[in-house]
């Protein structure tokens, strides 16, 4: 019986990273994408190219039939969901709040913030021993984001992370009963495309006490001990992986 994790956006960056180490250490990875088919596609190569299982589900995690057909899919495979990584989030343009968009704000709203609700909604239900589930492990990806508040960049992606680090523990509270354990790690500047500004990473270093970014590698380490039998007495935890800062 196959152990299956759900990684949404895991076509890409720490989504990827976290996909790749979870199938080679023998789980069931279905890898959520949005709109970028190809880059899940190669994912699902390598992973199989080393023996390892999974599989690719378009899904608009901003909207809740596109979910609900998710896990729906999810159900279709030979085996127990066992974890969720709510990974998926959008950041947009550099920008002061007084020149965002109201549309800009929701749209980031939607996905990072009610995504993640609707996914482990869905998750929970087929988890909890409430429901008749075996349990399992939710690990939320915020940002060190909530944090800073990202003034003058990205207030609106800061405050969806925030809500995540607050949704986070009230989340592992509620189901601590429940057999599953919810958690969050809290990325500082990591090394993936989500960084559009040229030079951007390599210009934080210096305020980064062990004075380099992160690899998305890194963050699956962390992802991996949360959902280890390492970790059976942590819930409702936030992990800074961010060099010290």
């Amino acid at each position: 019986m196959n152990k299956i994790i759900l990684v949404t956006g895991g076509n890409k960056g720490i989504g990827k990273a976290i996909s790749i180490q979870l199938a080679e250490q023998g789980y069931f990875i279905c890898i959520n994408y949005n709109t970028d088919k190809e880059s899940a596609d190669s994912i699902i190569d390598e992973i199989i190219l080393k023996k390892g299982k999974a599989t690719a589900i378009q899904a608009d995690i901003s909207i809740e039939k596109s979910v609900v057909k998710l896990f729906d899919e999810i159900d279709k495979i030979n085996g127990t969901l066992v974890g969720l990584i709510n990974n998926a989030g959008i950041l947009g343009e550099q920008s002061t709040l007084a020149e965002m968009s109201s549309q800009r704000i929701l749209k980031t709203f939607s996905t990072n913030v009610i995504g993640t609700f609707l996914c482990s909604k869905e998750a929970i239900k087929r988890m909890s021993t409430k429901y008749n589930g075996d349990g399992g492990g939710i690990v939320n990806i915020s940002s060190g984001a909530s944090k800073s508040g990202s003034p003058n960049e990205y207030i609106d992606y800061a405050s969806t992370k925030g809500a995540i680090d607050t949704f986070t523990i009230g989340l592992a509270k509620e189901l601590a009963t429940e057999n599953i354990r919810v958690n969050a790690i809290r990325p500082g500047f990591i090394e993936t495309d989500m960084h559009k500004i040229p030079n951007r990473l390599e210009s934080v270093k210096e305020v980064i006490p062990m004075k380099r970014v992160g690899q998305p590698e890194e963050i699956a380490d962390a992802v991996s001990w949360l959902l280890s039998d390492k970790a059976t007495y942590t819930t409702g935890a936030i992990i800074d992986v961010a060099g010290g800062k």
